[in-house]
């Protein structure tokens, strides 16, 4: 008699015998809390980018709404909180998300050539390291000051005692380095909003022949507005149309 091999189960084999799974252990429970927290985020992108374009208005207006969120400790906490916990579960269920797909393949393909779904998933991936990456920079570049040395001034505050984001966007995006950077994480933030949005419908099962297309065109469009946005104001100050 042939005794059958033995061999030690896998990381998603494991999981799955040990214990009961719960919704946010399966992947679609996981892909639910990535639309749910990108949903959050996704507000958030566009709540930001609308103050951003404050500062057509001139430096009263900028700087006036950087005041009122200085100065209202519920409001900025509480998006900051919110904002926090929608980052944690987006990152923490993205990585569980690709290490569930590793462990349900463990062996490599012999050809693997990949899809438009592979080919997004690991843009997704990607350009999610490099936003995560820019956030640091942009926390360090406006709101504490750190990189101040770094070929532009950097002031605190202004006459009125406000944060002067006027001053401080227009200084440092005089800089050639400073504004590639911005431009750079906005491409990866456009790309990743146009896979997010699309994965949005499919995750929620809002999914149908009929209307597959006007979604995608609607992706599209949505991250190309976000980033004509953003883009706008570095690149208005690095020409001279805001200065």
């Amino acid at each position: 008699m042939r005794i059958a091999d033995k061999r030690e189960p896998t990381e998603y084999e494991a999981c799955m015998s040990t214990r009961a799974l719960s919704l946010t252990h399966t992947t679609i429970g996981k892909k639910m809390v990535m639309a749910i927290s990108g949903l959050v985020l996704f507000g958030f992108v566009i709540g930001h980018m609308l103050g951003n374009l404050q500062i057509f208005l001139g430096p009263d207006a900028i700087n006036g709404y950087s005041h009122t969120l200085h100065s209202t400790p519920i409001l900025l906490w509480g998006a900051r909180s919110t904002l926090l916990v929608a980052i944690v579960a987006h990152a923490v269920t993205a990585i569980g998300l690709v290490r569930l797909n590793r462990a349900a393949r463990p062996v490599a393909y012999v050809s693997k050539k990949d899809v438009a779904t592979d080919y997004a998933a690991k843009t997704m991936f990607l350009s999610g390291i490099t936003i995560a990456l820019y956030v640091v920079y942009h926390l360090a570049h406006l709101t504490y000051g750190v990189t101040k040395g770094l070929g532009y001034q950097h002031l605190p505050v202004d006459k009125n005692n406000w944060p002067d984001v006027y001053h401080n966007v227009v200084h440092s995006f005089q800089v050639p380095w400073c504004t590639a950077v911005y431009v750079l994480a906005q491409l990866a933030l456009s790309m990743h909003l146009y896979h997010g949005a699309w994965s949005l419908f499919q995750s929620l099962g809002l999914n149908h022949e009929r209307y597959n297309e006007t979604i995608r065109s609607s992706a599209v469009a949505v991250a190309m507005a976000v980033c004509v946005g953003f883009l706008a104001v570095p690149i208005a100050v690095f020409f001279g149309v805001v200065k």
